[in-house]
């Protein structure tokens, strides 16, 4: 059984190593806003167009930043859950009736 829980830990770091390289999109404004972010839900890019930004004043650009961010976010969090559910589905089944 202490393999089976050994496995299951390395199995889900394997998970959260993949899950950096996972890139997810959050947009706003037609496009016009754009953030990137790891399924780990780390961002790692933030793209304003410029003609957009000549356009917004500051309060605006930080309320379409966050619907792009948190877009993002929600995103991650669905690659995240679906990636854990299959792991934790092949995790139970090589646990053969222990649960």
């Amino acid at each position: 059984m202490f393999d089976k829980l050994m496995a299951a830990q390395q199995k889900a770091e394997e998970i959260k190593k993949r899950l950096d390289h996972i890139m997810v999109t959050g947009e706003a404004e037609g496009g016009a806003v754009k953030v990137t972010a790891t399924a780990n839900r780390e961002v790692t890019d933030v793209s304003i167009d410029p003609v957009f930004l000549a356009d917004v004043g500051k309060e605006e650009l930080e309320e379409v930043l966050v619907v792009a961010i948190n877009k993002a976010m929600k995103q991650a969090e669905n690659v995240s859950q679906t990636e854990m559910q299959g792991a934790a589905k092949d995790m139970l089944g090589g646990l053969g009736g222990l649960f």
